[in-house]
C-alpha cells in the first residue's frame, strides 16, 4: 500500500510537471493557472496519504495581504500540506538542485518558483531581488528559514535570508508550525505512511516595518518551538 502511495506521489508530480511546462511553451500558463494546477496536485496528495489534518489559526490572518510565510521543515509533505491550506497564491524560495530534476525543475519555474544556491553570493541576492518583486505583485512566498529538513524533527537554526527578504520587501511574516509530517514521508526514505496526524498552526502575522532581524528571528523561533515542543 505505501509504494503504490508513493507512486501515485510521483505521478502527480510528473503530471503537473507536464502541464505547467506546455502549457508555459503554449502561453496559457497565467498565474492563476498555476495556482489551479499546483492547489490540484497538493490536494490529490493530502488525500491520498489520508492525512489527519488539523488547522488552528492563532491570530486574524488577512489574506487581501501578501506574506512572507515561514515554517519549519520536516518533510517533502510539508509543499503538499502547505499548498492545501493556504487559500492565497504561493510561490516557494527552495535550493537550486531541485532546479536540476528533469521536467520537475523546469515546471518550478514556468510557476515562478525561485531558486536559490547559498553558495553564490550573487546569485541568493538575485533570488531575493526575484522574491520581493514576486511580494509587490501579491504573491506570497513561502520560505523554511531552517534551509533544509530537519531529521530528526527538532527545530534546526533559522537563516537571516527570509528575513532580510520581509524585511527589504515591507512584508509581514506569517509564522506556520507544521507537526506530525514526517511521519507521512520520512527522511530517507520513499514509502508514504497513511493516516497520520498533522497540526498545521497559523501564528499572527508579524509586522517587518522598523523591526529588528534579529527579534524578528527570534519570535519567529519562539513561536515554532512552542508549538512544536507540545
Amino acid at each position: 500500500m505505501g509504494v503504490s502511495d508513493s507512486t501515485f506521489a510521483v505521478y502527480k508530480t510528473l503530471e503537473i510537471s507536464m502541464i505547467a511546462v506546455v502549457e508555459a511553451m503554449t502561453g496559457k500558463l497565467t498565474i492563476a493557472r498555476a495556482d489551479e494546477v499546483i492547489k490540484g496536485w497538493a490536494d490529490a496528495l493530502v488525500r491520498r496519504a489520508r492525512i489527519d489534518l488539523h488547522t488552528r489559526v492563532e491570530g486574524p490572518i488577512d489574506w487581501s495581504r501578501t506574506y512572507v510565510i515561514m515554517s519549519n521543515h520536516q518533510s517533502h509533505y510539508d509543499i503538499p500540506l502547505l499548498y492545501h491550506v493556504v487559500p492565497a497564491t504561493m510561490r516557494m524560495v527552495t535550493k537550486k538542485e531541485l532546479f536540476r530534476v528533469p521536467l520537475w525543475g523546469r515546471a518550478m519555474r514556468e510557476a515562478g518558483m525561485v531558486e536559490v544556491d547559498r553558495q553564490d553570493r550573487s546569485q541568493a541576492v538575485a533570488s531575493l531581488r526575484a522574491a520581493a518583486a514576486a511580494i509587490a505583485q501579491g504573491v506570497n512566498i513561502w520560505i523554511a528559514p531552517e534551509g533544509t529538513r530537519s531529521r530528526t524533527g527538532a527545530l534546526g537554526p533559522l537563516r537571516k535570508g527570509g528575513f532580510h527578504l520581509a524585511r527589504e520587501a515591507g512584508a509581514p511574516i506569517l509564522p506556520v508550525a507544521i507537526r506530525g509530517s514526517r511521519e507521512v514521508l520520512p527522511a530517507k526514505t520513499a514509502i508514504v505512511r497513511r493516516g497520520a496526524r498533522v497540526e498545521v498552526t497559523f501564528g499572527a502575522a508579524i509586522e517587518t516595518a522598523g523591526q529588528d532581524q534579529s527579534a524578528l528571528m527570534t519570535h519567529v523561533r519562539s513561536f515554532l518551538e512552542r508549538h512544536l515542543e507540545r
